[in-house]
């Protein structure tokens, strides 16, 4: 509608300071054209809006000009206080503005708005952070949200998953992202993008060198484009397996981004699953005998033999035994069926 556009354009003005006519019509999805006439409206109504042509020039609203027209309709409003649980904001130490924050929405919204807005901001809550994700590792958040604010490049002492010690990187950092509860620095080494975890990084020293962006590249693209490369991951070795149909809702929620395909119907049901590569099969060993591999052979003779080597440890030679006591209780899980073929190396 055209009073909703006339105020958003009121509205970018006042809070960017002189715009093209060409930006704003990108922004609004209007042509140039429409700007202008727009311009005039505004002009007609009284604001004090002017229009400059030139290599500089612009829209831009008299030095000194504000209103206190905040131009929410309800639904803004409401979306305002859906609002994801705190903890991303007490991370970066926000939590006491965030709180200050809303409290001076709700005074500036208009009056018919404000009991769905609060009603929302009580029935409504966005916990990002998955279940069970145990203790949190010290996260050194303070000095990376300092260090990418500082438009410096960054050098990071930083410890890979499996590794015991930190490597050295010089980076020139986007900003932080959080993914599911998780921190990850986004940031440029020679060029290429790549995902640092906070709660991996053991030290970070911010250089008096510039940061050097890719031009045209800004903290969302570059994330967007590494998430797109955890996605699609090169996974093209093919696993067929029957899951119990009693357990296939919690397979499809730990392992249903491996599907290739639906699950059959039946019970059993029988999936695809596509993995980087065999030895990724282990996961399913998780599910006990409800999940069972049926090809290729050689998953089948690995998962044999890791759980010939479990069985081993807790039911032949584990700690029980050598300390004298008897493995009560203790028998070896039934094995794969034979399916014609050896089932794989048997405990010793």
């Amino acid at each position: 509608m055209k009073s909703d556009r006339l105020l958003s354009i009121l509205l970018l003005l006042q809070t960017r300071g002189r715009v093209t006519a060409a930006e704003l019509a990108e922004r609004l999805d209007v042509s140039v054209r429409t700007i202008y006439r727009d311009i005039d409206s505004l002009s007609t109504a009284g604001v004090p809006v002017y229009a400059e042509r030139g290599r500089h020039g612009g829209v831009a609203l008299l030095p000194g000009f504000r209103t206190d027209v905040t131009g929410l309709t309800a639904d803004e409003a409401r979306a305002l206080f859906v609002l994801a649980s705190r903890s991303a904001h007490a991370d970066l130490g926000l939590d006491g503005a965030l709180g200050s924050a809303l409290r001076k929405v709700m005074a500036a919204l208009p009056a018919p708005h404000r009991p769905a807005a609060e009603a929302t901001s009580r029935r409504i809550l966005v916990d990002p952070v998955r279940w069970l994700t145990g203790p949190a590792a010290e996260v050194r958040l303070d000095e990376l949200n300092a260090a990418v604010f500082a438009d410096r490049r960054l050098r990071l002492r930083y410890r890979h998953g499996g590794e015991s010690e930190p490597r050295t990187y010089t980076v020139d950092p986007y900003g932080l992202v959080a993914k599911a509860g998780v921190w990850y620095l986004v940031a440029d080494r020679r060029a290429r993008p790549r995902l640092f975890r906070a709660d991996r990084v053991a030290a970070v020293t911010v250089t008096d060198r510039p940061v050097r962006h890719r031009p045209g590249v800004e903290l969302a693209d570059a994330w967007e484009e590494l998430r797109r490369r955890v996605e699609r991951r090169p996974a093209e070795f093919r696993v067929t397996a029957t899951v119990r149909r009693a357990r296939l809702d919690m397979f499809l929620r730990i392992a249903g981004y491996q599907l290739a395909g639906p699950p059959s119907d039946g019970d059993p049901a029988t999936v695809e699953l596509l993995l980087p590569e065999a030895r990724a099969a282990r996961q399913l060993l998780s599910f006990g005998p409800d999940v069972e591999v049926l090809a290729p052979e050689e998953v089948r003779e690995d998962l044999a033999a890791v759980a010939a080597r479990t069985v081993e440890l807790y039911g032949g030679g584990g700690r029980s035994e050598r300390a004298g006591a008897p493995a009560a209780g203790l028998s070896p899980p039934r094995p794969f069926p034979n399916r014609g073929q050896a089932p794989g190396p048997r405990p010793r």
